[in-house]
């Protein structure tokens, strides 16, 4: 019966931590079609705000504000939920709040809203909405059995700090979130005074503790990083230890293992860029989707460096590795995929799927992740090859020579015709000419 009840809390908790997709009817002959959403977690709604693009129809419960005028023309307002359709002009995610806002025209008959009317839809966790597109692209069904997947959940947590300030972060695999913030004046240590200072320090560990305990579930994460400048990760440990002995917190107690000590250059969150280029902490990580996606990219930066020919980044050269079937590993950022250009979202996702049918390895990186903005930092896409292959500068100098030659008729150029032509009045005093040379 106990482990009964272990097996059915556990699949409970994988349902409470993925997208619910409550409906999907997706045509298989165009890829028209709409889907039912329901997220649960802040990566639901990241993943909601991928979906979403600009022309696509959402349908989604919202607060209006009436205003009514009576026969005196004294008015009345007052806010009533209706369900709303409009038709998406733009996008808004804010990860911090936990919203997605919606903006576009009412297209859809209604007694308090009139139809053209401007709106914005507000989506946050567990409101039920649907999305209603003219093609469902393979970028976009990847996306939803993604978003869908129940082992999806946030793998990493991690506290970057320095003497007075600290972040607590969760790092899933599609977004970093800043959980806590943690800020407090230390004052310096000085002789006779040294008890203000030691009673800071201790109220600012204490604080980053609570901070722990309220935000990490040790259920879930499969590491927990402890990254600052000197000594500081080693002294707040310790007093992580202490108190979580003394008071019997068993979370801690029981998954002190999962803590990871690394080196920082400060406690501001980008420093986690450096946490994830040390090699010793990914292989820590190594069973996780942000360790392998940083691997990939990490692979791609040395590449760059002992051998550029099989590192290529930029649309255009890495559209044309792709034509050559040279691209082993294909690195895009889920940015491009947002793109309000039809064409140019239709671009990456062919080379996405040209890649996958020639055996290629995808990694689509999230724009919110510290590696998704590092890989933008070179376009945006990036590409590791199978083979070398020279500059496709040169390549295309010598496409372009070929064909000049091909329109002088097959004439390698003006200065040697009057050769050949001696060439082919006179071959046999050419001949002599060889053998003179030749001593013969």
């Amino acid at each position: 019966q106990f482990k009964a009840l272990q097996e059915t809390s556990s699949r409970q908790r994988l349902r409470q931590g993925r997208m619910k997709l409550l409906k999907k009817q997706i045509s298989h002959k165009d890829g028209s079609g709409m889907i039912f959403l329901q997220p649960e977690t802040s990566e639901d709604l990241w993943h909601a705000y991928n979906l979403v693009r600009a022309g696509d129809e959402v349908r989604c419960t919202t607060i209006r504000k009436v205003v009514k005028e009576s026969s005196t023309g004294s008015t009345t307002s007052q806010k009533k939920r209706v369900m709303l359709t409009i038709t998406v002009s733009k996008v808004d995610f804010d990860p911090d709040v936990l919203q997605l806002r919606i903006s576009g025209q009412v297209t859809s008959e209604n007694d308090v809203v009139r139809m053209g009317a401007h709106h914005t839809l507000t989506v946050e966790l567990n409101s039920n909405f649907s999305i209603t597109k003219d093609v469902w692209d393979q970028i976009y069904l990847d996306r939803i059995e993604e978003a869908v997947n129940p082992d999806k959940q946030a793998e990493i947590a991690a506290v970057v700090l320095q003497t007075g300030l600290a972040h607590v972060c969760l790092v899933t695999g599609a977004l970093t979130v800043t959980k806590a913030r943690i800020e407090t004046n230390i004052p310096k240590k000085r002789t006779g005074y040294s008890s203000q200072h030691t009673k800071a320090i201790t109220k600012f560990y204490e604080a980053l503790y609570q901070a722990v305990l309220r935000n990490v579930d040790f259920a879930k994460v499969k590491v927990v990083l402890l990254a600052s400048p000197g000594f500081v990760k080693e002294d707040f440990f310790q007093y992580v230890q202490q108190q979580s002995i003394k008071r019997e917190d068993r979370a801690i107690i029981e998954n002190k293992q999962k803590f990871v000590l690394c080196k920082a250059s400060s406690g501001h969150k980008h420093a986690l860029e450096e946490v994830f280029s040390d090699p010793a902490i990914m292989l820590r990580m190594n069973d996780t989707k942000v360790a392998r996606e940083v691997e990939v990219l990490n692979k791609f930066m040395r590449m760059m460096e002992i051998d550029p020919d099989r590192a290529y980044y930029g649309y255009d050269h890495v559209a044309k590795a792709s034509e050559q079937l040279a691209i082993d590993s294909l690195l895009v950022t889920d940015e491009l995929f947002r793109s309000s250009d039809v064409k140019m979202r239709r671009m990456y996702v062919e080379l996405v799927e040209s890649v996958r049918e020639n055996g290629g390895q995808v990694c689509i990186f999230s724009s919110l992740h510290v590696s998704g903005q590092q890989l933008h930092q070179v376009s945006g896409v990036a590409a590791i090859l199978r083979f070398p292959m020279p500059d496709l500068d040169e390549l295309e100098e010598i496409a372009q020579q070929h064909a000049e030659e091909a329109a002088q008729g097959g004439k390698p150029s003006s200065t040697n015709d009057d050769e050949d032509k001696e060439e082919a009045v006179d071959p046999e005093r050419r001949m002599r000419e060889d053998v003179a040379d030749m001593g013969l």
